[in-house]
């Protein structure tokens, strides 16, 4: 993909981003003097882009350098569901389990922190991204679900957060926020907010040129070492060097079973009139989702749209990543009916774009940062598809990491977790699609029987979860 035109057409955020999408010079147009810096990031998305905003913040002096295979924003930065929240996908009991009870909460109120500093940085340094703190509304729309509803927040009681960090939600109350079918309740955290994946990514990638940081765009990296990132232009040298790749990590030899890129997609309406919203709810712009297995989540737009995906399509062997999965009709049909489902005043609603992309799944379903200092080698990912904010608090936690500093951000769980690497085909492929397809399965026996599913117990248990 090498023009603004095809750059544009990678989603309905790119499309409207407000930005021309030209790439920036690769690697191929730097003097020999350019090529050997402080600190080499691969990757310009939320990652390695917060990474470097740090890095230059807190030391202007440092050289610092990021490689893009394609430009900045490209991948989940600029394609995600739009949500700036604070979920994390390792629960605190078995965070508690792992680490302790105490550094369970710390990385918990960590990520709630986050939620604030990115607004706070949109704000400060004036970047685009049609921020709005609205939280997030799940909602319970059969038994099973309203008894998961319930176990949340009783959860969230036993490690202390309070009703100002999750409320459960009766059905009147819950449909006040979402005006959805079938609602028998819900639970409500103030600690999300909706944003413009890729206005913010594109800013953000402005704001890191302007404080010094080179921006190699079209530079694909072919390995990383020790001391060296070899791309397709030639070879970047560095000190210290971040693999800020996400979902793409597994095209990096040596990485192929580390992250399992799983594909989400999206559609987007046309903008819905004002009666319409009305009806609908949303007033604050919450997010929104239900407890079901098989992840679905949206947003209202800021020009009045509904914008809605899920996790339905298939995991592709070998961890293969193409530009021909990012659209899957069968999945955006799947999407269409079960909006409808949902949200029934809106199930006329003409579709304007629909798109998807991959995102990174470890084995264990932990995300990780650290920094391996016998090596020079960073790395953060890992995400599960919940980071947008997580990428923030990797970047700060990988800045302070890089420049010694002893924090309360590097002593979090998180820091110098190690995944174990996934099963080698064609198990990770038998078990990815036979764990989509139960998970499936188990939301369709869960809405006709009224019983919590056994089959996704122990799938859960199967994946780590």
């Amino acid at each position: 993909m090498t023009s603004a035109t095809g750059y544009r057409g990678l989603s309905f955020w790119h499309a409207t981003a407000g930005d021309e999408l030209i790439p920036r010079p690769s690697l191929a147009t730097a003097g020999p003097g350019e090529r050997s810096v402080d600190v080499a990031i691969v990757g310009a998305g939320y990652t390695g882009l917060w990474t470097a905003y740090y890095l230059a913040r807190a030391d202007p002096s440092l050289r610092i350098a990021i490689v893009e295979a394609e430009v900045a924003g490209f991948g989940a930065s600029g394609r995600n569901g739009g949500w700036c929240s604070a979920l994390y996908p390792v629960s605190l009991p078995r965070l508690a389990r792992e680490h302790g009870r105490d550094a369970a909460i710390r990385q918990y109120r960590a990520m709630q922190a986050t939620v604030a500093e990115v607004g706070r940085v949109i704000e400060a340094d004036s970047l685009a991204a049609d921020w709005a703190a609205g939280g997030t509304v799940t909602l319970a729309r059969n038994q099973p679900q309203l008894r998961r509803a319930v176990e949340e927040v009783e959860q969230a009681r036993a490690f202390g957060f309070g009703p100002e960090d999750v409320e459960l939600l009766d059905a009147r109350a819950a449909s006040r926020r979402l005006a959805a079918s079938s609602v028998l309740g819900g639970v409500h955290t103030p600690h999300c907010a909706a944003l413009h994946p890729a206005k913010l990514v594109r800013s953000l990638a402005r704001r890191v040129v302007e404080l010094g940081v080179s921006l190699y765009e079209q530079t694909a990296a072919l390995s990383i070492e020790a001391g060296r990132v070899r791309t397709v232009h030639g070879d970047l040298r560095a000190e210290l060097i971040v693999r800020a790749t996400e979902g793409f990590t597994a095209r990096l030899p040596g990485h192929r079973r580390s992250v399992a890129p799983v594909y989400s997609l999206m559609i987007a309406t046309e903008p819905l009139p004002r009666s319409s919203w009305d009806q609908l709810g949303l007033a604050a712009r919450e997010t929104f989702a239900d407890f079901r297995h098989l992840i679905i989540y949206g947003q209202r737009g800021a020009d009045d749209r509904l914008l809605f995906g899920g996790r339905g399509a298939p995991y592709h062997f070998g961890s293969r990543i193409s530009p021909g999965y990012d659209r899957v009709p069968a999945v955006f049909a799947a999407l269409r009916s079960t909006l409808a489902q949902l949200l029934p005043a809106a199930a006329d609603a003409p579709i304007s774009h629909s798109w998807g992309g991959p995102l990174g799944i470890t084995r264990d379903w932990h995300p990780s940062v650290g920094l391996d200092r016998s090596t020079g080698l960073g790395w953060a990912g890992g995400y599960a598809g919940d980071g947008v904010a997580a990428t923030n608090l990797a970047g700060r936690t990988l800045a302070d990491l890089a420049l010694g500093r002893d924090t309360d951000l590097t002593s979090l769980p998180w820091v110098g977790h190690r995944s174990r690497a996934w099963e080698p085909e064609p198990l990770r492929w038998l078990g990815a699609n036979a764990s989509l397809r139960a998970m499936s399965w188990a939301d369709r026996a869960e809405d006709r029987y009224g019983r919590p599913s056994r089959l996704a117990a122990i799938v859960n248990r199967v994946l780590g979860r």
